[in-house]
């Protein structure tokens, strides 16, 4: 008998790399970009007092 460990099970799994088009790679960065606005939208409002669109003068 052979005694298997934990990383004997582990599965590769290749890495995204970046392409042209709809893929993994652009929603994962799209996803990043998206979580990184959305977190100094709040940064903003906190530290000024207003929301986006008074910050923009549109109200």
């Amino acid at each position: 008998m052979t005694n298997k460990t934990s990383t004997d099970s582990k599965i590769a799994v290749p890495p995204v790399e970046p392409s042209f088009g709809w893929n993994v790679y652009a929603e994962q960065v799209n996803g990043r970009f998206a979580m990184m606005g959305f977190v100094l939208l709040l940064l903003l409002e906190f530290v000024t007092g207003q929301d986006l669109f008074t910050w923009l003068g549109l109200r």
